[in-house]
């Protein structure tokens, strides 16, 4: 008859979660759920223009950058002609390619002038809205306006010039649009990929280099720049990008940081 009446007794309890259970059910969903200043980071971290693990070696990438485009710089000032350097890839003193190369040499020069970088930039950065990267689109303006006018500002310094007094030379702006567009577009693709240090780093670098590759090629064939114009130029993008990237990541948090902090004093 005991054993019966425990039968019917546990038959009329189900069973039900230990108190150890449902306390710590609530702790375990925390650890999955960041709140507070770590979600923030953990959001952070997923938009930011410059990925934190590229952030050390792209930042020595712009100091090596820098230094070349100083140091070409002071070796150039003030020329008029081609260097040593220039005259083992061409002697640039006429169009240096024919149809059908012509062609396409024009075509990449025309995305380097008003007109074609507006509609270039234009497009990247409703791509980056689109995909809600504002971030990166801010970083795609702001590191081509920063590139193109840091540029502009090495020419008038360093003074070289082809093809008469009024044509400054080094750095090549149109190299600089164009790798600094690149290296926008490669660290957009980064974060949004995940990618590791080395293979964003690999994208990263193969990115401007091809991009640098195929301006610098268009405007030296075209006779519009030196070959080292065209380096001074990628370096130039180089240099300046990864600052610009940090910059704006450093302002977005600030922002972001204040509207947290006005969100809590509203509530309280």
């Amino acid at each position: 008859m005991a054993a019966h009446r425990s039968d019917e007794g546990a038959h009329s309890h189900p069973a039900s979660p230990s108190q150890d259970q449902q306390h710590h059910l609530p702790i375990a969903e925390s650890h999955r759920r960041p709140t507070g200043h770590a979600a923030r980071v953990t959001g952070r971290s997923a938009s930011a223009s410059l990925p934190a693990p590229l952030r050390a070696w792209l930042g020595l990438t712009a100091l090596l950058a820098a230094l070349v485009v100083v140091v070409l710089g002071v070796l150039y000032a003030g020329h008029s002609e081609s260097g040593r350097v220039d005259r083992w890839f061409v002697e640039p003193t006429a169009d240096s390619v024919g149809p059908p190369w012509r062609r396409v040499a024009l075509a990449l020069d025309f995305l380097g002038e008003p007109a074609g970088s507006l509609m270039l930039v234009g497009a990247i950065v409703a791509g980056c809205l689109l995909l809600r990267r504002p971030r990166a689109a801010v970083l795609v303006a702001a590191g081509v306006v920063m590139s193109v006018g840091t540029a502009t500002l090495l020419k008038h310094v360093v003074g070289r010039t082809i093809h008469g007094d009024g044509n400054l030379s080094y750095p090549s702006g149109h190299t600089a649009f164009f790798t600094a567009l690149a290296l926008a577009v490669a660290l957009l693709a980064t974060g949004w990929l995940g990618l590791s240090r080395t293979a964003g780093m690999s994208l990263v670098l193969v990115a401007a280099l091809a991009a640098g590759a195929a301006m610098g090629w268009a405007e030296v064939a075209l006779s519009a720049h030196y070959p080292t114009d065209a380096l001074g130029g990628w370096c130039t993008a180089l240099a300046v990008v990864p600052a610009t990237a940090w910059l704006v990541d450093r302002a977005a948090d600030r922002l972001a940081d204040r509207r947290a902090d006005a969100g809590r004093r509203e509530r309280l």
